[in-house]
């Protein structure tokens, strides 16, 4: 299934991320995970592609096995950090021989420690370069991108971050899915400010319900994320990961009952591996 044809028909799109393991006892966990969310009937789910191609094995052979075992629609995260053209063509090809119909085309992260982006010799400085490249290659991909309601932390402006992803969609990217945030209010200034420079593609809000304080501090302070003052109140007055993770389901609920009721295409939940969360959500929604 293409996502894109999905999203098309008009039906909303409730997807979940995952990171490939490293371990048997890491794959026989996130099996379990898919498993225990299969039931909530997600339109897709999309596995992580480690800096540099690090994880470029576990990648493919988590999407072809969750696809095969358990009818779950896979889309395969795929970088152009680290890797030619040459590689990527290659990863490409397997991919699609795989029969894996849909990838996120991403730029990737400088390794640990590096903190300006340097393309790898004959790669690609920007997502753009890759879909573009992508797609006169011939590969029939549906192919996502992302999208920050808060700039890129390397974007030059807010103003060119919005340039960068119109430059990405006009390569030929079929939706989007945003990087997570805590402020509704970020997310309908973007789409409003996306549309207005003409990207009509689906625009599918990212969310990861806060499941330890410590953890989505790290997090956010990497991706240029922020977490709002009253959300920050919360959690300040928290003394247990359990409790943290009670005012995570409940934020995350009430910002994903906004976002459907004002619009939005679907939910993409980063899960961190774990099913508790999101299941919980989910049992919220339908009371909603």
């Amino acid at each position: 299934m293409r996502i894109a044809e999905h999203l098309q028909a008009g039906r909303r799109s409730f997807s979940f991320e995952f990171s490939p393991p490293r371990t048997p006892a890491g794959v026989r966990n996130l099996m379990r995970t898919v498993a225990e969310l299969r039931e909530l009937e997600p339109s897709f789910v999309s596995v992580t592609y480690g800096a540099g191609g690090s994880t470029r094995r576990n990648t493919l052979e988590m999407v072809t096995r969750i696809r095969g075992e358990t009818g779950i629609e896979a889309m395969a995260h795929l970088t152009t950090a680290g890797h030619s053209r040459g590689e990527l063509r290659e990863i490409l090809a397997e991919l699609r021989d795989a029969g894996i119909d849909n990838v996120i085309a991403l730029r990737g992260d400088p390794p640990r420690g590096v903190e300006d982006f340097m393309p790898a010799p004959d790669g690609f400085a920007f997502a753009s370069e890759f879909v573009r490249f992508l797609r006169a290659e011939g590969f029939d991909f549906c192919v996502a991108g992302a999208a920050y309601p808060e700039p890129h932390p390397a974007a030059e402006s807010r103003a060119m971050d919005l340039v960068r992803l119109k430059e990405k969609v006009d390569a030929g990217v079929d939706f989007l899915i945003t990087q997570l945030f805590y402020d509704n209010a970020l997310y309908f200034d973007f789409i409003t400010r996306a549309r207005a420079i003409g990207v009509t593609v689906p625009i599918i809000p990212g969310l990861m319900p806060v499941r330890d304080v410590d953890q989505i501090q790290r997090i956010t302070y990497g991706c240029g994320a922020t977490i709002p003052s009253r959300l920050a109140r919360r959690l300040e007055r928290v003394d247990t990961p359990e409790a943290a993770e009670e005012v995570g389901i409940e934020w995350a609920t009430e910002q994903a009952v906004e976002l459907l009721e004002r619009g939005a295409p679907g939910i993409h939940f980063y899960t961190l591996n774990q099913s508790n969360a999101t299941r919980r959500i989910f049992e919220n929604l339908a009371r909603a």
